[in-house]
């Protein structure tokens, strides 16, 4: 299960080719393992209900053909919010509605907070050792947790990166309004790919880093090996698995030492930038935050090396990918729904009439149509449609079905999101359900509303990802006319999804752009 790419494609045509493995498989008789003895302890009866897996490959088939969070929610309609899946010979339950996902993330959250163990994932994370698969409850996670409430992702700072957004957003424009002469086709994709990676950089390691796109390159390369699965996740203890896998788990080690010295090259310069400037000369990016903590000590985890890079991993993740992605299926659904591209330009238009530029000062709390298109776009296109995975440390019930130790569990959001149980017109992109007493805020309080995920493990960054996305999306609104190229049709827009670490578009969204001129 990977993005649609040569590299996934070759992932497909594995599973289809396990198949005729299965005989290999089984001549290696893995070894018992804990993925598969809880199970098959218990009765039938009391276990969620689900597809009946083949021999070795479990339900592997049942996820050919669509994308991965498309073919669990199919499952879900034909067996019920709960669904007991065993992908290869690992049992996992997926969970399609907000009552299942209040009993994973809130009834069972410090039982079901840990990551499971997929290999590639322990490569990339120092062995756990970052804030999105350390432990759960473990002093370090806790640790990590507290700083990145109370240091990295603070209100105060993400308020004291508002000058890097303003600019790079000013940037953007500028980037689209050099083409000439208008209008001009945009290619709106890469312009806010770009955006995100430049405003996560500079908040994350400064506007001077030498190694700023080796970093983003090599980064790019671990989201994507980070998207699927290694078969040793799938057949543990097979050897035939470990042999098969062992090129992407090769890839990861390479990646993940290409990664690591990079980091330490941008640690060296930030030291020795700290000491020509002076303490206070400038506002403190987070990689200035780690090392401060790290000099002062104090702390209940040691900041290593490899602690620091496996925080500035998690910030890059979780704060380019998803907020670019977000960012592109608001503008995509706006391209499709003129009324809606029409009402929350003029909101836009109305407070900043006149200016040269948009200020968040100028936009806080102003824009409450532009928060519920956001909103909007979160439900429809969470993402991560796909929460992390958890895995059960002890056995529980959900929704009255045992699930036992040692099962993967998955809350379906994407599905969550569409389900016209909870979402009246859930297939169509209404903004208006989110305003007035229709608020429902990101806090994974309201269990139909997961953008962020919910319980101990949800995102950190919410709030810092959601004011990127804003500011982008006001400056795209507020200085130019949208419109497909050549005149069509815009509910014929291609809104295909590609499956990687999130669930992007499947092409490029490409608009015609014309300048808006403020007049005084």
């Amino acid at each position: 299960m990977a993005e649609t790419t040569p590299a996934v494609c070759c992932c497909y045509t594995m599973l289809c080719l396990l198949a005729v493995v299965a005989v290999l498989l089984r001549l290696n008789k893995p070894s018992p393992s804990r993925h598969g003895a809880g199970a098959s302890a218990l009765p039938l009866y009391l276990l969620p209900p689900g597809p009946r897996p083949l021999p070795v490959i479990g339900n592997l088939h049942c996820l050919l053909g669509a994308l991965p969070h498309h073919a669990m929610r199919a499952l879900a309609r034909r067996y019920g919010d709960v669904v007991l899946l065993r992908l290869g010979h690992v049992p996992t339950v997926v969970v399609s509605s907000p009552e299942a996902a209040r009993e994973v993330m809130r009834t069972h959250d410090a039982v079901v907070s840990n990551r499971p163990l997929y290999v590639t994932a322990d490569v990339l994370s120092y062995g756990g050792q970052n804030i999105a698969f350390a432990p759960s409850g473990s002093p370090h996670w806790k640790e990590l947790r507290r700083l990145c409430a109370a240091e990295l992702l603070s209100p105060r700072r993400v308020l004291s990166f508002r000058p890097v957004r303003e600019e790079e957003a000013a940037c953007l424009v500028r980037s689209v309004d050099a083409a000439s002469p208008p209008p001009f086709l945009v290619n709106v994709s890469e312009r806010v790919k770009a955006l995100m990676n430049d405003v996560l950089m500079r908040c994350a390691v400064g506007d001077t880093c030498r190694m700023r796109d080796e970093y983003i390159a090599e980064l790019d390369e671990a989201l994507r090996l980070l998207a699927g699965f290694n078969l040793v996740d799938l057949f543990p203890g097979s050897r035939l698995a470990r042999a098969l896998g062992a090129g992407s788990l090769r890839a990861a080690r390479e990646v993940h030492g290409r990664v690591h010295r990079i980091v330490q090259a941008i640690i060296q310069d930030h030291a020795s930038k700290a000491a020509d400037d002076g303490a206070g000369s400038r506002d403190e990016d987070i990689l200035d935050v780690l090392l401060r903590l790290q000099r002062d000590g104090g702390l209940e985890t040691v900041l290593t090396t490899q602690v620091l890079c496996g925080v500035l991993f998690d910030v890059f993740a979780a704060g380019s990918e998803t907020t670019a992605t977000t960012t592109i299926w608001a503008m995509s659904e706006l391209a499709k729904n003129p009324g809606v591209m029409r009402r929350a330009q003029s909101e836009v238009r109305r407070v900043l009439e006149g200016k040269t530029r948009v200020a968040e000062a100028d936009i806080q709390g102003r824009l409450p149509y532009l928060q519920a298109v956001i909103r909007e776009a979160l439900r429809l296109h969470p993402p991560l449609p796909l929460i992390l995975p958890r895995s059960c440390a002890e056995p529980i019930t959900i929704l009255g079905h045992h699930v036992p130790k040692g099962t993967t569990v998955f809350v379906n959001a994407w599905a969550i999101g569409r389900d016209e149980r909870w979402w009246p017109d859930a297939s169509q992109f209404k903004p208006e359900r989110f305003e007035g007493e229709g608020v429902v805020d990101f806090s994974g309080a309201d269990f139909r509303f997961l953008p962020g995920g919910g319980g101990r493990r949800m995102c950190p960054g919410l709030t810092f990802g959601v004011a990127n996305v804003e500011i982008a999306l006001a400056s795209l609104l507020y200085h130019f006319d949208w419109e497909l190229p050549g005149g069509a049709d815009p509910g014929a827009l291609d809104m295909g999804e590609a499956y990687g670490i999130t669930a992007r578009r499947k092409t490029d969204l490409v608009l015609k752009a014309t300048p808006f001129v403020p007049t005084n």
